[in-house]
């Protein structure tokens, strides 16, 4: 008896030092989109909370990653908080949430939030002092490090 218990926590103590099996992981360079969940202005608070979701599945290797819904957190990163600011509103991505986990990522940069609602003929953007994004606005981003889920 006493065999049998030494020789089961001898398996127990291998299999913990066996390396983990292999996590999905989304690659660097994946493309992420997102969808608003609350609007946004151009004089927002550098750091105010951008909650999001993603607009589609991401897949990787033929198997979703991620389904389309899941929850990202982002923050404001610039704005044009006083009127003389020469800076444009931008949002990045923080974070993912997973089954009840919140995991930190990185994108390549933060995305320019513009002004759609004020463009010239031609279709560029003319930033005012102030400008509001409304809720639903998809934004782009691209993963810099691998997300390991």
């Amino acid at each position: 008896m006493k065999k049998k218990i030494l020789i089961a926590i001898a398996s127990l103590v291998a299999l913990a030092h066996l390396p983990a099996a292999s996590a999905a992981t989304v690659p660097a360079g994946t493309v992420i989109v997102v969808q608003t969940l609350e609007a946004l202005t151009s004089t927002d608070v550098p750091g105010t909370r951008v909650p999001t979701r993603l607009l589609h599945n991401v897949t990787a290797n033929g198997k979703v990653m991620l389904p389309a819904g899941t929850r990202f957190a982002g923050k404001v990163e610039t704005s044009r908080r006083t009127v003389h600011s020469t800076q444009r509103l931008t949002v990045n991505l923080t974070a993912v949430e997973i089954g009840g986990r919140v995991l930190p990522i990185t994108t390549t940069g933060a995305y320019l939030v513009d002004n759609q609602n004020f463009k010239t003929k031609h279709g560029t953007s003319v930033s005012r002092v102030g400008y509001s994004v409304p809720v639903g606005r998809h934004l782009h981003f691209k993963l810099a490090q691998p997300l390991h889920l």
